[in-house]
């Protein structure tokens, strides 16, 4: 029997992980509650601004049915710093293995940033099962991730494309079997955010939660 994974199936459940910029904490509250109206149980809280440990410490603290994570890591020190922030998983948008490296050693579940065959296998060799394809539109779209992803499908590699993802083309990544989760940004953009506009996020979220349901029930 295999081990239970909560990152696999906490993804796998929501099969939608939205991105976010938060230039402001005390977004993040109303933020993650509104993303969990629309059926979004997941969400990436990028480093592009101060205020995103401090966010993900509140969302940790008042909304704990959101499954919380930290995206844009770039260094060592900031694995630590988010793994002591408490951040359910990390992710990167491109693979360096020094951060690779330290998330193992920090404990903290990580999924680095992949483009090509040579990172997807450096990424392996360092234990890595749970790969970000970024930017996934501007490599080829679902067309390139089913090419560059063919010869590790035994291993059952599992990724998470992030770029130029949005409601028109959501189904055919979804529909694709190596697809752990897609990342959106559009679900809850910057000018929504700072605008308060939590109504709009929820019905992007619903919208695309619904596609997602549908998927699954295939």
């Amino acid at each position: 029997m295999k081990e239970p994974d909560p990152f696999k199936d906490r993804l796998r459940a929501s099969r939608i992980v939205a991105v976010l910029v938060v230039d402001d904490a005390q977004e993040a509250v109303p933020l993650a509650r509104a993303l969990l109206r629309g059926g979004v149980r997941a969400m990436e809280l990028t480093l592009r601004t101060p205020s995103a440990l401090d966010a993900l410490k509140r969302i940790i603290h008042e909304v704990p049915d959101m499954y919380a994570g930290v995206g844009t890591i770039l260094t060592p020190e900031q694995v630590r710093q988010v793994k002591a922030a408490e951040a359910s998983f990390g992710v990167s948008p491109g693979f360096n293995p020094r951060v690779v490296e330290e998330a193992r050693k920090a404990g903290l579940t990580f999924a680095p940033g992949v483009a090509t065959p040579s990172e997807i296998e450096s990424a392996i060799e360092l234990g890595c099962r749970v790969l970000k394809l970024f930017p996934a539109e501007s490599l080829g779209g679902i067309a390139y991730l089913k090419s560059v992803s063919a010869p590790y499908s035994h291993l059952g590699i599992e990724y998470i494309p992030l770029g130029g993802i949005g409601i028109k083309n959501l189904r055919q990544y979804l529909e694709f079997p190596g697809v752990l989760a897609i990342g959106g940004s559009w679900l809850a953009t910057r000018d929504l955010i700072r605008a308060k506009d939590w109504d709009a996020i929820s019905r992007n979220c619903e919208e695309a939660s619904s596609i997602a349901a549908e998927v699954q029930g295939n």
